[in-house]
């Protein structure tokens, strides 16, 4: 921060984000960003490691039971929520995969009207193992509404630059410049050994997350992540000079932004 700014305020809250987002007032909220759960049937567990002596031994994990019935009707009443806290200016950015983003795609077109729907990016990686029975899924599906299709926040000057794929053919200028990203990322996954790395299952890359951030919200904006897990948004909005507020059910989660955020002044802690 600069003398004489403001530090950033952090909410966190813990407890059941339907029963937290009833009791926001109506557009309050300047951007949304979630990460729910993708519905992979699976147990997502991530263990934490240290090193005694020389030898690797595991902590405890941290983790959920990620598998429902009917994915879009849990989050479908969380998602009118969101509609209604948004600012009329504000936008919803919904990270899913390939399992559920069309179910996911046609609540929310139900929910914020087709018109509202802006793009569908696509988180795109390259790490982990390779199947030889099927094309190996390696992205993720990020779709993004607007609350109003005329008015939302698109800061075509703070979009990061990337290389050229074909620098010979921009031409030096261009090249040396580099180029915004189109509809899709591609970005590496949070390094298992990198210093990013929190041991939560489902951590998002704060790369990934800045560009969000950095393009669609303004310095002093009220953000919003109630699937907070690691608490990604809550240090991006942090670092770029937005007030957040973070919300999950989960201790694991809980737990991991109190190591994340540790040092961090303006940060409360509440249940829902």
């Amino acid at each position: 921060m600069q003398d004489g700014e403001r530090e950033p305020s952090t909410r966190v809250v813990f407890g059941d984000n339907l029963v937290f987002l009833r009791t926001q007032p109506a557009e309050s909220v300047d951007m949304i960003y979630v990460d729910p759960p993708f519905n992979t049937g699976r147990t997502q567990i991530r263990a934490r490691f240290h090193t005694e002596g020389g030898v690797r031994v595991r902590d405890e994990s941290s983790g959920y039971r990620d598998s429902f019935a009917d994915l879009p009707g849990f989050l479908e009443p969380r998602m009118r929520e969101a509609h209604r806290v948004l600012k009329p200016h504000g936008s919803l950015f919904f990270h899913m995969d390939y399992r559920e983003v069309h179910y996911c795609k046609v609540m929310l077109d139900g929910i914020f009207g087709r018109e509202s729907f802006v793009n569908e990016i696509i988180w795109a990686y390259d790490y982990g193992a390779r199947s030889k029975r099927r094309w190996s899924p390696k992205h993720d599906n990020i779709l993004w509404y607007a609350k109003d299709p005329e008015r939302y926040v698109f800061n075509y000057g703070d979009i990061d630059r990337i290389p050229y794929m074909a620098p010979s053919l921009a031409g030096p200028e261009k090249a040396a410049r580099g180029k915004t990203p189109t509809d899709v990322w591609w970005h590496t996954i949070v390094s298992p050994n990198g210093r990013e790395k929190t041991g939560y299952a489902t951590q998002k890359p704060r790369g990934v997350v800045d560009r969000i951030v950095k393009t669609h919200s303004r310095k002093g904006d009220l953000l919003m992540d109630f699937f907070a897990g690691s608490g990604t948004l809550g240090e991006s909005a942090r670092a770029f000079g937005r007030d957040c507020i973070l919300v999950d059910d989960n201790p694991a989660a809980i737990e991991t932004m109190k190591r994340r955020f540790a040092g961090f002044g303006n940060v409360t802690w509440e249940k829902a």
